[in-house]
Formats: structure tokens, C-alpha cells, sequence
């Protein structure tokens, strides 16, 4: 005699329970091994939309940071002779999570001095013009023209380099981790 298949899920964890200790160790195998040609399946995709989380990392102990702009803070301890920084204590305030500074550029822009090509060793890359303009040249992007207002993000290991700036420009730069490399290219 054949059986109705059950109409709702409820009806069917009736019928289950209703197997036979046979039958139920045999649809226990078959769910064991479905189970497990999924997971297999789901660590070779590229994709892992439906992936079981990672372990979240612990997050490191933050306190606030405030930063207000007086002028003797700018200083020219940073990356490049050709700038000035002032950081915002973000490095401190994050256990070296992230850095941020407000940088001034030095006019009038010496393309010999400035336009280096190098990149960053670095995991988040953000800069927003505050003032002024700059021209850049970033791998696959070309040159662009920030002018105040503008944003963007130079994804981690991209070459670039500034070509020319105004003599008034005002960056905010924010970088993950606070502390990384640069690498200077030569030609």
C-alpha cells in the first residue's frame, strides 16, 4: 500500500515519528550525508553568501577622541617633506586601529618632488578634500581632479601619485591600520 505524502510540515514530523527505528536510522544517515555534500559544497564556492560566519575578531578597546583645529598642531613630522599633518589622536584613541590627519599640502607643488610613484601597505584608504584641489593618478582610474568636496578610497596596494595641487589644499585622510608601509616605485 503506498503512503500520502504529508501536506504540511507539521503533518510530516507526525508521520516521522511514526517510522519504524529502522527506517529512522536510516533517514538519520541520509540527512548526515546530505548535510555534509552541502558544507563541502558550500566551502568550494566563490561566493559564501549563506557561509556560516567567521568568528568575529575581538574587538579592541576604544575611547573617545576629540580633536580641535589649532594651527600650532600642524606639524612637518609626516610621510612627505612636502606636507604638513595634524593628527586627530584617532592612532591613540583606537589602539592603532586607524589614523587619521588633516594634511597640508606646501604650494607652489614641485611635480619632481611630489609625483612619486609608491603605494600603501595598508588594509582602508580614505582621503576627502577639505579645501582646494589636488590631481591624482591612480592604477586603472588614471588622473582625476579632487576638488573640495570630493572623496574616495584607494583600495590597499593601488600605485599612485599626486601630480599637482593647489597652494590652499586641505586633505582628511583616514587609514586602517594606524601604522603601515610605503613602498616607493622607480621608474
Amino acid at each position: 500500500m503506498a503512503r500520502k505524502k504529508p501536506k504540511s510540515r507539521a503533518a510530516s514530523k507526525t508521520a516521522a515519528s511514526k517510522k519504524s527505528p529502522a527506517r529512522k536510522a536510516a533517514a538519520k544517515k541520509t540527512a548526515a550525508k546530505s548535510t555534509a555534500r552541502k558544507t563541502i559544497k558550500a566551502k568550494d564556492r566563490k561566493t559564501k553568501a549563506r557561509a556560516v560566519p567567521a568568528a568575529k575578531r575581538a574587538r579592541l578597546k576604544q575611547r573617545v577622541a576629540v580633536s580641535h583645529h589649532r594651527e600650532e598642531d600642524f606639524k612637518a613630522d609626516g610621510l612627505r617633506a612636502y606636507a604638513k599633518y595634524r593628527d586627530l589622536g584617532f592612532a591613540d584613541a583606537t589602539q592603532g586601529l586607524a589614523q587619521a590627519h588633516v594634511i597640508r599640502l606646501i604650494g607652489p607643488c614641485d611635480p619632481d618632488e611630489v609625483s612619486k610613484l609608491h603605494f600603501h601597505d595598508v588594509e582602508f584608504q580614505m582621503v576627502y578634500v577639505l579645501k582646494g584641489w589636488v590631481k591624482t593618478y591612480m592604477e586603472g582610474q588614471g588622473e582625476t581632479l579632487m576638488e573640495e568636496g570630493s572623496a574616495w578610497i584607494q583600495p590597499p596596494g593601488i600605485k599612485h601619485l599626486i601630480m599637482d595641487y593647489s597652494d590652499d589644499v586641505e586633505l582628511l585622510e583616514v587609514i586602517l591600520p594606524a601604522e603601515f608601509e610605503t613602498v616607493e616605485l622607480t621608474a
